[in-house]
């Protein structure tokens, strides 16, 4: 059966959301789009470094890879169309030391399996140097169509077509109750209730929030982690011409500190990895003491303690303490100073999702309740996939 004429609703205006909304309005789908915040891209969508992945890190096959490879290509094509600006300003991931040459070597496999664009292996440090001049590693991997973008602005454009399809999007309506049969779901906010065909969750941060409002299984919980930026003084940019990438620990699914020549010139440090201390912690300071004891209660915080506490205190100590943080990055480029670094005030805050048993889920995940899709887990790259993962959660509807 098609799509066309349904009621559908979206909970949700990142930008996973809204390309989800602007797909089903475009095939003739009425939609409405309910966003507790008074603007879209409020949280994930922006507030990360609007790198445009290529593809480097994912396991070949995966729902990750395989809606990269579309979505950037999407994604590409949407700027052009819209003249929002993508700068191909490439990903040059190093190995400092001969111990990260097997790893760095499993992402130059994955990176050609994924069908990453014009790959370069390099085992020569002059030619690192021709690419980066500042930079110092031992091998690398270069990903030269690896671009950057503003996602907001994006975000905000692809409102625009919803609008124009006829859609609507209502910004300052947090979801407070969902209940669904088999062909309806109902939706209360604060201001309004409003009955459905169908519903598809795309919460981010509040993702299993909203998913505990209907009735699904309250695994994957969501983690939030703060990811703190600083940025390079203006006079000292020059030392990045591009992106500067760390080989990522592959226990974990973050990529580690690195250096990213931004959309409009700006060269930002970072992100860490830090648990926030509320959903939308983006500072130390702002604390739920709801969000954090349902942390700490959940049957995987142990087992993730147990197992990660070592990294939870390095990238802590590195948040607080600036001279851990400058040594993270002067790895890769030794000419950097303490003083190159200021702190931007920028911070992110990742929905990681994360199961019973303490597990980091690293892929998509998408669960049904009746009318009800949810988006459990979207991560990184998400941003990038927008358009294919709304593509394929319409080929799910």
């Amino acid at each position: 059966m098609g799509t066309r004429g349904k009621r559908t609703g979206v909970i949700g205006g990142g930008i996973v959301g809204i390309a989800l909304a602007r797909a089903l309005a475009q095939r003739g789908d009425e939609v409405t789009v309910l966003e507790k915040e008074s603007r879209l891209a409020a949280h994930q969508t922006g507030h990360n470094s609007g790198v445009v992945h290529a593809g480097l890190y994912f396991a070949p096959g995966s729902l990750k890879a395989t809606l990269c490879a579309a979505g950037r290509a999407q994604l590409r094509e949407f700027c052009q169309e819209k003249q929002l600006p993508h700068r191909e300003v490439g990903k040059l991931v190093i190995a400092v030391d001969e111990t990260e040459i097997a790893a760095l070597d499993e992402i130059e496999r994955r990176s050609r399996a994924n069908g990453v664009p014009d790959l370069e292996r390099i085992d020569d440090r002059g030619r690192i140097g021709e690419i980066e001049p500042h930079a110092y590693g031992v091998a690398a991997v270069h990903s030269p169509r690896t671009a950057v973008v503003d996602y907001a602005a994006i975000t905000e454009a692809m409102a625009q077509d919803v609008r124009s399809a006829g859609g609507s999007i209502l910004l300052g309506h947090e979801v407070t109750a969902l209940t669904a049969s088999t062909d309806r779901a109902q939706v209360r906010t604060a201001a309004s209730d409003h009955e459905f065909d169908r519903v598809v969750v795309c919460a981010g941060l509040q993702s299993d929030v909203v998913a505990r409002l209907v009735g699904a299984d309250p695994s994957p919980k969501i983690l939030p982690f703060r990811g703190e930026y600083w940025s390079l003084r203006p006079e000292r940019t020059g030392l990045v011409r591009g992106m500067i990438y760390p080989v990522p620990d592959p226990r974990f699914p973050f990529l580690g500190v690195h250096f990213t020549r931004g959309v409009y010139d700006d060269v930002h440090v970072g992100p860490n990895a830090v648990p926030a201390l509320a959903r939308e912690g983006y500072s130390w300071g702002r604390i739920s003491i709801r969000d954090t004891w349902e942390s700490l209660r959940w049957p995987g915080a142990g087992p993730l303690a147990r197992r990660h506490w070592r990294m939870g205190v390095d990238e802590v100590s590195a948040s607080i303490l600036k001279p851990r943080y400058f040594r993270k990055a002067q790895r890769f480029i030794p000419e950097l100073t303490m003083g190159d670094l200021r702190r931007s005030g920028a911070a992110g805050v990742r929905a990681q999702a994360w199961g019973r048993g303490g597990e980091l889920i690293d892929d998509f995940a998408i669960d049904r309740v009746g009318a009800v899709t949810l988006v459990r887990n979207a991560p990184s790259p998400a941003a990038t996939s927008s358009l294919a993962i709304a593509d394929h959660l319409i080929a799910q509807l």
